[in-house]
């Protein structure tokens, strides 16, 4: 029981830990996040079909998880090497390059201190877990996988995007929302609070203490990625062209 009560649960603060990542020798997860949503996952084994296309599928979403604030982490037992070979062979075999760290677990000290390793599943190799961690390094999320399923990459960038959503509007979001759709209204705890609820006509309402409304989404503008090219290109022809200054006063003189 005891060690059962130290992995971690949803609300639990994210253990810290440092590690050696195909991107860093000294890599330390709280300095690395820097106030960040994080989506960590482990799969069993480098080199291997199924671990290949969940890969493969994250470095596809990337950009939508950065455009969201998140930083993306993968993890498992193998070794650095493993690691630098296997994304070669992604990238060389495959034409996919993969933007974020991986994690060379190879002591299972990170595995074991997440919870990634289940007995009946595997003594050797970690599950397919998946945790979600906000900006203050709490876990909001938690999935597992079995070692034979593959993870739907959609369904964790929804899973994301409905906490920040719950989060920055006090709402709640229903059952297969995806964003854009209507949020769920906290419902009423009083009886003057049901007769106001029921009074708001930007409200969709189904009964007394199911609400519905729409909110903003929390993706606003493209990856700052895609957009920082086109100022620092303009920025560099302005000191060749003086000329567009003179139209500007003639136009402001007629």
């Amino acid at each position: 029981m005891s060690e059962e009560r130290g992995l971690p649960r949803i609300g639990d603060h994210a253990p810290d830990f440092s590690a050696v990542t195909t991107q860093q020798t000294d890599f330390n997860f709280s300095v690395w996040q820097e106030q960040h949503w994080v989506v960590l996952f482990s799969h069993p084994a480098d080199f291997t079909p199924v671990c290949t296309t969940e890969l493969m599928a994250f470095a596809q979403a990337s950009d939508q998880f950065r455009q969201r604030g998140v930083k993306l982490i993968g993890l498992s037992v193998d070794s650095i090497h493993a690691h630098l070979a296997w994304l070669r062979s992604i990238h060389d075999k495959m034409g996919a390059t993969i933007p974020f760290p991986m994690i060379a677990d190879i002591d299972m000290r990170v595995a074991k201190l997440y919870g990634m390793i289940h007995a009946n599943a595997s003594s050797t190799a970690t599950v397919r877990a998946v945790f979600i961690i906000d900006p203050k390094r709490v876990i909001r999320a938690l999935l597992y996988y079995p070692l034979n399923a593959g993870r739907n990459v959609d369904e964790i960038l929804r899973l994301v995007t409905a906490l920040q959503t719950t989060d920055r509007y006090a709402c709640a979001t229903p059952a297969n929302w995806r964003e854009g759709e209507k949020v769920v209204v906290p419902p009423p705890k009083t009886v003057q609070e049901v007769d106001q609820a029921l009074a708001k006509t930007e409200y969709e309402h189904r009964d007394f203490y199911l609400a519905l409304k729409n909110v903003s989404p929390v993706v606003t503008q493209k990856p700052a990625e895609v957009r920082e090219p086109q100022p620092a290109k303009a920025e560099a022809s302005q000191p060749d062209k003086p000329e567009p200054a003179q139209p500007a006063e003639n136009t402001s003189s007629s």
